[in-house]
């Protein structure tokens, strides 16, 4: 077996120095909205589902040269037809250690992989919000943040060439 193999075969890091390190400090709420505009009316049983259109948003910062928050900023607005059923805004937020990355690799683990991490708890506040304001539960589909990350990356480029023109 080669020296820097681990009994599984993956590739350890060199002795003396420890290996990539991403763990959750905590994670939390920042901020929550859920409005219900046209209720009672908008609660009527013999109603359709509502169609939702969902805008999805990811910020990172680094509070320090190993700690960073995560934010995944999720809104959902459901309609009925021309009314709003109801519109669910929510910040969720996680205090993340990445520690011995690459510096070319801790956007994506911010950008792709934190909020990768933090999401199924964002998608079960707002199922338990649409849930208390009356709706049944919003259950979010699973999010690719590594292809909402490289369409923003693809956009930031077209940006960049129309500037220079």
């Amino acid at each position: 077996m080669a020296e820097n193999e681990t009994e599984t075969g993956a590739t350890a890091a060199p002795e003396g120095q420890e290996g990539p390190i991403l763990s959750i400090i905590t994670q939390y709420v920042k901020d929550i909205s859920f409005e219900n505009p046209n209720a009672p009316a908008s609660l009527n049983p013999e109603l359709p589902q509502p169609s939702v259109d969902l805008g999805i948003n990811v910020q990172a910062k680094a509070l320090t040269p190993e700690n960073y928050e995560v934010e995944l900023r999720i809104q959902a607005t459901a309609k009925h037809e021309d009314n709003t059923a109801f519109i669910i805004e929510l910040v969720y937020g996680g205090l993340f250690l990445i520690k011995n990355f690459p510096a070319d690799a801790l956007e994506m683990v911010c950008m792709i992989e934190c909020p990768r991490l933090i999401f199924p708890f964002a998608r079960r506040v707002i199922s338990d919000a649409s849930r208390d304001g009356g709706f049944s539960p919003l259950q979010l589909d699973p999010i690719d943040f590594a292809g909402l990350y490289q369409a923003h990356k693809s956009q930031e480029a077209q940006n960049n060439t129309a500037g220079n023109a």
